[in-house]
């Protein structure tokens, strides 16, 4: 049956509601233009701003000062526009509250005071309480759903770096979260930083327009080296060092097809316009020596339309390498990967690159003026300040839960489900946090049952 001339189909409906979740305001009035042609209904995206508008000071505290946090206020926050702030700061840590401080002051001339700078688990409250507009969330995950509502709560404007949860509990946290801060006109954006990057959201709109047709199948990877891990030191608590250690520990960090390959995930959802609806995988432990996690996970989610999409990370030294993303359709191809996007005829031919700026010299940069990174935050003030809200809780949730079910599934070398990870109950992490005890033997999570003896 023909696609009415007049209307988008529901593919694009849907693409359209993930793109304004995607990119934000971005200064203009309707992110999505539809121009008739008299043949098909075509989608345009409007350019990124290469900065936010002026306006009034806002003010922005920072609850996690590890290192991304650090980067995204002092890199990113700072970097985004005019009369912007860092006022207050909050962590578990001394020494990650130091840090931050002398990263502002050396490379900002920034002080923050040290009446607004919040220590232990409770900092989060004081931050939110402090006085500022904006609320930075970059502490490890397993927080993520608390901090948030807190910041929601006392009507704050939110940036949370990704993985929001940990577990199916913490993303309907989140998800419900998101919700309420539609409700009250605040802007929420989340650190999948490839919705704000450049030559992604020119391919987003190419398949948006049916350059590869019917999406029919795809493959995400991130196939990288060993992460960081941090060895004890002396009068550290248990707590103190597995959450000094986090990308090692489960309740902490979600294992790293959570923590890490979420971002691939979100691309193939974020394209489709569409979740899993089931998942079957299987990974293993096979050099981590820290933590209680899996080193390697391949993964087969199964959307409707019984569309398959493989996913596959891996945390190995030494092994073949890609953090990328392709995408088959029923009239080419694409690959996608944090450099570039290409999209192929069906005979392998190239259709677009995506071209960028040249230098001085007519070479081309391989750059974009404004990384990702910043962009995030360009997006989220652009918002705020043009009063056209931004609200992405939903999209990192559900692309969160994607990686979860598949986590799951491989740990249990179960199929499972979406409407099972929508109901389940299961929550992990200590009821209270103390700088206490903690059972540290690792408990490796083993699919299946043993083989009996003959």
């Amino acid at each position: 049956m023909e696609e009415p001339k007049d209307k988008l189909s529901r593919r694009k409906f849907l693409g359209n509601a993930i793109a304004v979740g995607a990119i934000g305001t971005l200064g203009v009035n309707g992110l999505i233009t539809a121009c008739s042609d008299n043949k098909k209904t075509r989608v345009t995206l409007p350019v990124p701003l290469d900065s936010a508008p002026d306006g009034p000071v806002l003010k922005a505290g920072l609850i996690g000062c590890g290192g991304r946090g650090a980067g995204a206020a002092v890199e990113d926050f700072l970097n985004a526009g005019p009369n912007l702030e860092i006022t207050a700061l909050g962590d578990l840590f001394q020494d990650k509250i130091d840090n931050t401080k002398k990263k502002l002051k050396e490379q900002k001339n920034v002080d923050v005071p040290d009446e607004n700078c919040f220590l232990g688990f409770d900092a989060f409250e004081k931050v939110i309480d402090s006085g500022v507009d904006v609320v930075l969330l970059a502490t490890p995950p397993v927080f993520r759903p608390q901090h948030f509502e807190a910041a929601i709560k006392a009507k704050k404007h939110v940036f949370m770096e990704k993985p929001v949860a940990v577990d199916p509990v913490g993303i309907r946290s989140i998800m419900a979260t998101g919700k309420k801060a539609e409700s009250l006109g605040l802007c929420v954006v989340a650190g999948t930083q490839r919705r704000h990057q450049r030559h992604y959201l020119k391919t987003y709109e190419k398949v948006l327009n049916g350059e590869i047709g019917e999406i029919v199948a795809a493959n995400c990877y991130w196939n990288g080296g060993k992460l960081w891990h941090v060895n004890r030191k002396e009068g550290w608590t248990d707590m103190e060092w597995m959450i000094r250690n986090w990308v090692n520990w489960l309740w902490l960090s979600g294992d790293h097809i959570v923590e890490q390959h979420v971002h691939n995930i979100d691309v193939i959802n974020w394209f489709t316009g569409k979740h899993p609806v089931k998942a079957v995988g299987f990974g293993s432990r096979q050099r981590r020596i820290t933590g209680d996690q899996y080193d390697n996970f391949s993964i087969d989610f199964v959307y409707d339309d019984d569309v398959h999409i493989h996913s596959m990370c891996r945390q190995i030294n030494d092994c073949a390498n890609s953090v990328s993303e392709y995408i088959r359709g029923t009239d080419g191809y694409l690959t996608s990967n944090s450099r570039n996007s290409k999209i192929f005829n069906p005979d392998g031919t190239l259709k677009f690159e995506y071209p960028y700026p040249e230098n001085e010299e007519g070479e081309e940069t391989n750059k974009v003026k404004i990384g990702p990174y910043v962009q995030e935050h360009i997006d989220l003030v652009t918002a705020i300040r043009t009063n056209q809200p931004i609200n992405e809780a939903e999209n990192v949730a559900v692309s969160n839960m994607t990686a979860i079910m598949g986590r799951i599934s491989a740990y249990t070398g179960k199929e499972v489900t979406w409407e099972e990870m929508m109901n389940s109950d299961l929550s992990l992490g200590p009821k209270q946090y103390t700088l206490g005890p903690m059972d540290l033997t690792p408990d490796i999570p083993i699919p299946g049952s043993a083989p009996k003896e003959s």
